[in-house]
Order: C-alpha cells, then sequence, then structure tokens
C-alpha cells in the first residue's frame, strides 16, 4: 500500500510508516495512491463479516504487510457483533455499539492497535490523541497494558457525558488522560501542535490514534460492507446511508467502501448544530464558526479534521461533492428524532436520532436506507432518560466504572503546559 501526503505529495509512505506517523509533514493527512477495486461484489457481500472483512483490508494491505498477516489481524480485533436492526418501515439502524466500550469507535481503535503490536512491537510508541467523547474510550481499552505503548487522551472538560468519561479516565496504569479547559477543537489543535514540535513528536516517538490515522479508516470500510451486506438480503435496492458526523472518519471511511464497489446509493453527511459541512455544501465557503455544545457532544466538532481525504476521494473517483447530502438537525428536532424512533418502538441515542431524522428528510417515497447507531444508547444516559422520560439500566461494561475514581489532570488550553505534562508521563 502506497499513501501519500495531501499536503506535500512528495512526502510518500508505505502503510506500516504511516500508522507508525500518524501524520505526515504540516499536519498533512496520507491518502492511498491507488483505491482497489474489489470483484463479485454479490459473493463477496454473501460472507460472514469477518471473512469478508479479511478480503476488503487484504486489498488495501497484503501486498505489504502479507494476507496471513491481515487475516491475523483482523481475527483478533473483529471479535464482536454488529447488527442492522429495523427502526421502522423504511429506515434501519447499523448498530456499531456491540464492542467492548459500547461505540463504534471500536473497531478503528482494535485493529490499529493490533497493527502496531504486530508491525512496531520493537519500538517505543507514545499515543497521543484528542477524543469527543468515544474515542478516548476505545483507544484506551484497546491499548490498555499493551507493552511498549502509553497513552494520552486530551477531552474537553466538562463537555462529555460522565459515563463515557469513565470509561477511559478510570484505568491507570499506561494510559494517562487529560481534560482540557476548552472544546474537542483546541484539544485536537493541541494535538497537531505536538505533532509539529520536534522535540515532542521524536523526542517522544509520538503516534496518534484520531480517526486521522490510516489505519482505523481502513478498519472502518469493513462494516459499510457487512451494513449493506445484511440489508440487501431484506431489500432488492441499495440503501441510502445517513452517517453522524462530527470529525467525519466515518463518511470517509464509507466513501472508500463505495470506491471499493459497496452499492450505496448515496450518503447524507448528518451534522448537529456545528453545521460546518452542510453550510459548505450548500454555499460553497468553508466558514467554521465556534463550536456549539450539544445533547449530541461527540459531533462537537466545527473543523473536521478529515473533511480533505473526503475530498480527495470525490476527486480521484470523478464524483461531485453535490453526490453527498449535508443536513444540520438542530437541538429541538434531535429531541423530537429521539422522541419519534422511540414511539416506534426503537430506543437510541442523539447521533443516531439525528442521522436517522436525516434520512427522513432526504429519503423519496421509494428508497430505504441505514442510519448508523454509533454508540449505545446508556453512554448517553442523562439525555436519554431526560428527553424520553426513562430509567435506562447500565450495561455492564458501564456499570463496571461508574463507581471509579477520574484520574485526569486538569489543563488550560495552552502547548507548553501540555508539552511539559507529555515529558512527565511519557
Amino acid at each position: 500500500m502506497e499513501l501519500y501526503n495531501l499536503k506535500h505529495p512528495s512526502q510518500v509512505v508505505g502503510f506500516t510508516e504511516a500508522l507508525k506517523l500518524g501524520l505526515g509533514k504540516d499536519r498533512g493527512l496520507f491518502f492511498p495512491t491507488s483505491i482497489p477495486v474489489l470483484e463479485d461484489i454479490d459473493s463477496l457481500l454473501a460472507l460472514p463479516f469477518v471473512e469478508r472483512s479479511k478480503k476488503v483490508l487484504g486489498a488495501w494491505l497484503a501486498d505489504e504487510i502479507g494476507q496471513e498477516r491481515v487475516d491475523a489481524l483482523v481475527e483478533k480485533a473483529f471479535n464482536f457483533d454488529l447488527v442492522v436492526e429495523k427502526a421502522d418501515e423504511n429506515r434501519h439502524c447499523l448498530e456499531l455499539f456491540h464492542g467492548p466500550t459500547l461505540a463504534f469507535k471500536d473497531f478503528g481503535a482494535r485493529f490499529m492497535a493490533q497493527c502496531l503490536n504486530a508491525l512496531a512491537s520493537d519500538e517505543k510508541i507514545n499515543i497521543l490523541t484528542a477524543t469527543s467523547g468515544d474515542t478516548g474510550a476505545a483507544v484506551a481499552d484497546a491499548f490498555f497494558g499493551l507493552d511498549k505503548i502509553k497513552v494520552v487522551v486530551l477531552y474537553p472538560k466538562g463537555k462529555i457525558s460522565l459515563l463515557q468519561e469513565k470509561m477511559f479516565t478510570t484505568l491507570g496504569d499506561n494510559i494517562h488522560t487529560v481534560a482540557v479547559e476548552s472544546d474537542f477543537d483546541a484539544c485536537q489543535s493541541l494535538v497537531k501542535q505536538a505533532f509539529e514540535d520536534s522535540d515532542v513528536r521524536d523526542g517522544l516517538h509520538l503516534n496518534s490514534a484520531n480517526s486521522i490515522n490510516i489505519s482505523r479508516l481502513l478498519a472502518q470500510i469493513c462494516y459499510y460492507f457487512e451494513a449493506v451486506a445484511q440489508f440487501k438480503r431484506q431489500h432488492n435496492q441499495d440503501p441510502v446511508i445517513s452517517v453522524p458526523s462530527g470529525n467525519f472518519g466515518n463518511l470517509t471511511a464509507g466513501l472508500f467502501a463505495k470506491a471499493m464497489g459497496l452499492p450505496v446509493k448515496r450518503f447524507i453527511a448528518a451534522t448537529n448544530s456545528n453545521d460546518t459541512v452542510p453550510r459548505y455544501l450548500a454555499q460553497g465557503d468553508w466558514l467554521p464558526h465556534q463550536t456549539v455544545a450539544t445533547m449530541s457532544n461527540a459531533m462537537d466538532v466545527a473543523e473536521p479534521s478529515n473533511w480533505p481525504r473526503v475530498e480527495a476521494i470525490v476527486d480521484k473517483m470523478g464524483w461531485s461533492l453535490s453526490d453527498i447530502t449535508g443536513v444540520a438537525i438542530s437541538e429541538s428536532d434531535t429531541s423530537a428524532a429521539l422522541s419519534d424512533l422511540n414511539e416506534a418502538g426503537y430506543l437510541s441515542e442523539p447521533h443516531a436520532a439525528i442521522a436517522a431524522q436525516a434520512l427522513t428528510l432526504n429519503m423519496s417515497g421509494d428508497e430505504k436506507g441505514i442510519f448508523l447507531g454509533t454508540a449505545h444508547p446508556a453512554k448517553f444516559k442523562d439525555v436519554v432518560d431526560r428527553e424520553l422520560n426513562v430509567e435506562l439500566p447500565l450495561p455492564e461494561a458501564l456499570a463496571a466504572v461508574d463507581n471509579k475514581a477520574i484520574l485526569s489532570v486538569t489543563l488550560a488550553d495552552d502547548f507548553s503546559a501540555l508539552k511539559e505534562h507529555l515529558f512527565k508521563v511519557l
């Protein structure tokens, strides 16, 4: 697999190097020089998830690391279920929250951890990542206890749910967590500054586990194939897929899947009030506003890092950005969408409700669609309980951390303070 830096195309690396570097020169994202196209999609969709995923990821990686190693990585990383559940007559939810931390990030984080453990196991590695909610838990769980790898997770203080926070701030050992007194965009900026500082990047052997790391995106491609496979067993048509979007790694993976040959009719990029992309798609001007705190906090991102990859895929495939529908859902409409799903008999949470509502607003009468359920409703228990007037029981993974002490340190939005802290703990 060959990748180049979108900001500096002359920087060309293989998968293993991109995996270890995370970002290229000047914060540039790595992007594949070619996208493999799969043959006989119908036969591929008939396979079980793990067996199909070996072929999907092998198309990207076998030439560099060998198919046998790809198979082993997939078997170790993808050892939990995913289900397409009917929400109503026209909408189905791809439930991605049956992994160990109850969120879709388990797919990418576990695959990345296995890749690093297999391909860079002789090197000291320090992971620095930012989370708007679920990445922190998935990364912490995936890397917890691994020799020679330490993790630092930055998150916006007071802007993620308490249960989300406890999923990754109570572990200790090789997992260090920092509550930043600002928003997610500031956390993401601090991570990028660290990678630009050669003393920090090289001195601490930094890597990033955000969706900017290509290994995570490749893993996420696999569940789009599973979504369509399950959907087409019930419906003789291609689905519209609505993606709850924050940093836009999820949509990027979906577009890669479509470019590989997956039959998706079209994609909807569904956001909350942080609507940079829907406004850009409608008006052509990239004008991020100040980040707004919402009940769908994992999507509270004003400047999504993965958007350049979206545009690169569209350009490479000869598509048009107009093929992507951008939809912003207000707080009041999010609340209504959550209630509508519940009345239809499907219990959800705010992020999935936004994607479900975007489907309703943008499907024609004969279309059917899939929206992504990116987290277990109980990870947003306070919101779901309040909005639906229910009392959600805690699943085992959340009950286990409910009474644990948070081990984070609190820092200002200041790179010098972060730098000092990194050299102290890593």
